[in-house]
């Protein structure tokens, strides 16, 4: 619990930060916790829902669920290190790295990363906390583009246009 009461200490305390949902945190959290409880139990202990995994060959669930695993590792990492990695003099919408592709590539890898686990072990049970997870994450995503908007006014609404909320272009405009 520090950690998330010392971001939000910090961000309250930077101008260049946006709000976020006041459950954002702890429903990500207990969304978390679901999700890796259901996969974990049946996966290694229950196997109640695990009866589509063994119609998908370990040759290509391992490399996809390895692949899917490290681009959630590479989109947390930069986009966390890009949104408090620096404070930035005037605030504006960031454009950089992964939002320039996607606005919201943090919450991205928290969706790739439950995708990726899914692909190891095929749990229909943890499909269905991943597909409630996407459904809060977008939620959660509106509401703080609401505050961006109010904030940012035009410049936001301009970067909503150029750039998709989840899914990358595979061309620019």
């Amino acid at each position: 619990m520090p950690h998330r009461h010392t971001k939000r200490k910090a961000q309250q305390q930077r101008d260049d930060l946006t709000s976020e949902h006041k459950v954002g945190d702890i429903g990500q959290a207990v969304l978390a916790c679901l999700f890796l409880a259901t996969w974990i139990a049946d996966t290694f202990f229950l196997k109640y829902t695990t009866v589509l995994d063994q119609y998908v060959s370990p040759g290509v669930k391992i490399p996809l669920g390895i692949v899917l695993l490290l681009l959630s590792a590479y989109l947390a990492r930069t986009g966390l290190s890009i949104v408090f990695g620096e404070e930035r003099q005037k605030p504006g919408v960031i454009r950089k790295g992964m939002f320039s592709f996607v606005r919201h590539p943090i919450y991205l890898s928290e969706i790739l990363l439950y995708l990726g686990l899914l692909m190891l072990s095929i749990s229909l049970a943890a499909a269905v906390v991943w597909v409630i997870a996407i459904g809060f994450l977008h939620y959660i995503s509106r509401y703080e583009e609401k505050l961006l908007l109010a904030h940012f006014g035009e410049e936001y609404e301009q970067y909503m246009k150029e750039v998709p909320m989840w899914i990358p272009r595979l061309r620019r405009k």
